[in-house]
Order: C-alpha cells, then structure tokens, then sequence
C-alpha cells in the first residue's frame, strides 16, 4: 500500500472526514520525487470547537508513525464543515519549495 493510501485511510479511521484530500507535492520538491512531502485537508465535524494547534496535533498524532519514517513534510489544512463551506471547498495551494534554503 501506498503512503499516500495509508495517510488517507488512516485518517477515514481517525476522523470520519466529511472531506479529506491527500496530495503528494514530493515531485515539486528538490531530489527524487518519492512520497516524502504531502498536502492533507480535513474537514470533520471532530474540529467543532477545537482550536487549530489541537486540530494538528491529532493529525501529527494519527500518523505518529509516517512523519516518523520516510514523511517528510506535511501541510495540514484543518477545518470544520462550516469553515469549509465558507471558504468555498477552495483547496489552499502550496508555496513553490525552496530546496531547504531560507533564501528566496
């Protein structure tokens, strides 16, 4: 299995997502394009009420064992079905990588 499946599924598990998209941006990172950097939205109705840091760290928490091994980067997007809703299900794009430079 992938682990880009096994990101998504786990999650399914975790949260019963209303919504949940897991995109791998490895290739728009520098060196081989592997699964090592991704993109998750969540939209749950868990996060009700759940201020933003604790919303990540239950995801960070649900996948303890991917950022642990060959997870690199992982960008979280965590909202409610209402923020959702007001944002327009717009999914946020990611910044072009930087190749690990803080130049820019």
């Amino acid at each position: 299995m992938s682990v880009q499946q096994t990101i998504h599924d786990k999650l399914v598990d975790a949260l019963a997502p209303a919504v949940l998209e897991v995109i791998n941006e490895s290739h728009m990172h520098s060196g081989p394009a592997t699964e090592s950097h991704f993109k998750v939205v969540v939209v749950t109705a868990r996060f009700d009420g759940m201020p933003l840091l604790r919303r990540h760290r239950l995801v960070n928490d649900t996948l303890a064992a991917e950022l642990g091994g060959g997870v690199h980067a992982l960008s979280i997007h965590a909202y409610t079905p209402t923020q959702w809703q007001d944002r327009g299900g717009e999914i946020p794009r990611s910044p072009p990588c930087r190749g690990g430079s803080k130049a820019s």
